[in-house]
């Protein structure tokens, strides 16, 4: 059996942690590798150049007075205490003065060399110690050599100093840092425990369940309102299709009893029955059931947007021939029957399945509009430069809280109950539009109580 790591460490908030730690721990190390070398090198490039300067210092004294005036300023400054320290040889090697009888190593024939070097003095505490120290050798032209040397002790402890401060402080600012990576990793995890429960109570079944907002904006706010716009949808599929469920068994009862009742008495009345007239009001009866699951299909294609093809359409030429197509059954139903359609108007589109909204609305206004009553027909571009696409009647209309229920599947109200139908034809309407990205409003038409008229109207974007 392998050995597992315990509960708390294999959580998302430790593992951010650690890698929280594990980073800071190395950009520390980067750091202190940086500014160690950073600063010996400064400390290096200062301390030659100073040297340089005080070559040159000497040389100068040189040049003006000789070997005598350039013993003279090395006693000088041998004398001062200080970072500097000096040796002068004669031409035979032999110490002339300065703080070290021999250099640390041979002077070149000519030039100068730079050489790096320890030596040994006492301390405050007048105890021998070793110190490092670098300097500059130069062959003068009268043979003689002259050493200045730059004592590195007090820069190498600086850079000590900064090496201990820093490995001082690694461990506070690990800990610290492992402190802020739980802090920081507990609340993206709390973030997401709080996800976690409200899955948990979408899988027990509550789908009124919704994932929080803090308003914050962060990534787990634009997951929770996505997460949220899913279940808002699957809730609204869910009830409509417990609701379909229901409204099919309603609505299909009546044409599958008539239809059993029919087979039954022609069983009954064996030869007296008039089989051709029996058989004629069966298929009748069974068209009207598959005409009910075909629009069922056609209504789930068109929702799951498996069933368009989109092209340019003349929205103006395919309204004209819909209207000219309808309008002897308006007329035969006493219905004045009006044109409004705007010259031109073109939309990106399904053209079927705008023919299709276009005849399940004048099929309603139709139906429900009483005799003397009118109907308009309209293609139309809005003032938000969208297109408009409706029939207004004068019929009874729909009560302002029963529109919403009305687009949803097989949903029929009492006043049409009586008429035939399956209660599909505005809920195709409304898919349509959403197909199109445009949207499908019901309200009150131009008409007077008891028929205050419907306008049914799809708002639809000129290109999708």
């Amino acid at each position: 059996m392998k050995p597992t790591l315990p509960a708390f460490m294999r959580t998302t908030t430790f593992r951010l942690a650690v890698v929280h730690a594990v980073m800071f721990l190395v950009f520390t190390f980067g750091l202190l590798v940086y500014l160690f070398y950073s600063t010996a090198g400064y400390m290096r490039s200062e301390s030659v150049r100073e040297l340089n300067g005080e070559v040159q210092a000497l040389a100068a004294a040189f040049q003006a007075g000789g070997m005598d005036r350039l013993n003279q300023t090395v006693i000088e400054r041998s004398s001062v205490r200080g970072p500097f320290f000096y040796v002068l040889l004669n031409s035979e090697d032999e110490s002339i003065s300065g703080d070290f009888d021999r250099m640390p190593e041979a002077a070149p024939e000519e030039g100068s060399i730079e050489t790096n070097f320890n030596y040994q003095t006492l301390n405050r505490n007048n105890e021998l110690e070793t110190r490092a120290a670098n300097g500059i050798i130069v062959r003068l032209p009268n043979k003689a050599s002259l050493m200045v040397a730059y004592d590195l002790s007090t820069r190498t402890q600086i850079v000590n100093r900064i090496t201990r401060t820093v490995w001082t402080a690694l461990p506070i600012g690990l800990a610290m840092s492992f402190i802020g990576g739980l802090i920081i990793s507990r609340s993206a995890a709390r973030r997401a425990e709080q996800l976690t429960r409200t899955t948990d109570g979408i899988i027990s079944g509550d789908l009124s369940r919704r994932a929080p907002v803090v308003g914050s904006g962060d990534e787990f706010d634009r997951l929770s309102e996505r997460l949220n716009a899913m279940l808002d949808r699957l809730e609204y599929l869910m009830v409509t299709t417990r609701h379909a469920g229901d409204a099919i068994a309603h609505d299909l009862r009546s044409p599958l009893t008539r239809l059993r009742n029919r087979l039954e008495a022609d069983l009954r009345d064996g030869e007296t029955v008039d089989r051709t007239e029996s058989i004629e009001r069966t298929i009748d009866e069974v068209d009207a059931v598959l005409a009910t699951f075909n629009a069922i299909l056609s209504l789930s294609k068109v929702q799951a947007g498996t069933s368009s093809r989109f092209e340019e359409i003349d929205l103006s030429a395919l309204t004209s021939e819909m209207g000219e197509l309808y309008q002897p059954a308006a007329e035969d139903a006493g219905l004045a029957f009006a044109f409004e359609i705007e010259d031109d108007l073109t939309i990106d589109g399904d053209k079927s399945l705008l023919a299709q909204a276009v005849t399940n609305l004048l099929d309603n206004a139709i139906k429900y509009t009483p005799e003397g009553g009118a109907l308009t027909l309209r293609a139309r571009t809005t003032r938000k430069g969208e297109i408009e696409l409706s029939v207004t009647d004068t019929g009874p209309g729909i009560p302002a809280e029963d529109r919403e229920r009305a687009l949803r599947r097989f949903v029929r109200l009492e006043a049409s109950r009586t008429r035939p139908g399956n209660g599909l034809g505005l809920a195709m309407v409304d898919a349509i539009a959403k197909l199109h990205q445009g949207s499908f409003e019901l309200s009150d038409g131009p008409g007077t109580p008891p028929n205050v008229g419907l306008r049914a109207a799809l708002i639809l974007p000129k290109e999708v």
